[in-house]
């Protein structure tokens, strides 16, 4: 990793670290003393693959909070929950929901409040190795944990979540508290809990290590885990989210209409 110290005239000096790994990859971080900007292409180190389309390198930078500050009460504002220190951003949650009038069975009305959970559909969201694709743009996203960023040091850290806290992979260590409901689903798709949707998960405070937004207090800092089971990543989080994460879309979906800064 190279440290680049810069000096802007009229600013206040900001420092840029590159982190380069094989073939030329590289992601840009720029801090200041209130900010990290992370830059980069959207393309991960490791093969891109899923999805209906290739993906694409697009530009973007992601601002976020140096100094997050957690709060008592968690928001859901963020269409992109973070970003990754190899650049790719991550989206755990679809835009597709269960829709008895589509061809296919979902479409983006939000009508039925069934969502369709992408590592429970792996078929028709066609998901990779690393748990990722690329969207109708070509921006690729994480949706799980990533099999080729999984630490294989003491450093568990694996990037930066959108209110500026840290994301960590630390394995069993780390166990989310959302469980499988039993049962059967009293209304939309019907059937038994199976994991097909969102909405087939419950959160249950002590289940887990993890709260509400699979995070917890580590050393004094509050810390988002990435997990192998349900949600994968956190939906939700305590800090107050950068613009830069907020996407908004067409009424009845989430269809980004920004990636970040230009």
């Amino acid at each position: 990793m190279q440290k680049v110290f810069l000096v802007l005239a009229g600013a206040a000096s900001l420092f840029m670290t590159v982190q380069t790994f094989a073939a030329g990859f590289s992601v840009s971080v720029i801090e200041t003393e209130d900010q990290r900007c992370i830059t980069s292409d959207g393309l991960p180190e490791h093969e891109a693959g899923g999805g209906a389309h290739g993906a694409q390198a697009i530009a973007q930078t992601f601002c976020l909070p140096r100094d997050p500050v957690k709060s008592h009460r968690p928001s859901e504002s963020a269409a992109i929950i973070g970003i990754l220190l190899n650049g790719v951003i991550v989206r755990p949650s679809t835009a597709e929901f269960y829709d008895p009038s589509a061809p296919r069975g979902f479409s983006r009305n939000r009508s039925s409040g069934w969502r369709l959970d992408a590592l429970g559909n792996p078929e028709i969201f066609r998901v990779d190795a690393n748990n990722g694709h690329a969207d109708r743009r070509g921006l690729y996203h994480y949706h799980g944990m990533p099999a080729a960023l999984i630490p294989t040091g003491q450093d568990t850290m694996i990037g930066y979540a959108a209110d500026g806290h840290e994301i960590h992979y630390a394995g069993e260590q780390a166990r989310s508290s959302y469980v499988l409901k039993s049962g059967l689903r009293p209304s939309g798709p019907g059937g038994p809990y199976d994991g097909t949707y969102d909405e087939d998960y419950a959160y249950v405070a002590g289940a887990g290590s993890l709260d509400e937004c699979n995070g917890a207090m580590v050393d004094g800092a509050y810390i988002y885990f990435a997990t192998d089971t349900y949600p994968y990543f956190q939906r939700c989080h305590f800090g107050k989210v950068s613009d830069d994460f907020v996407q908004k879309g067409p009424r009845g979906g989430n269809r980004p209409t920004r990636v970040g800064r230009p």
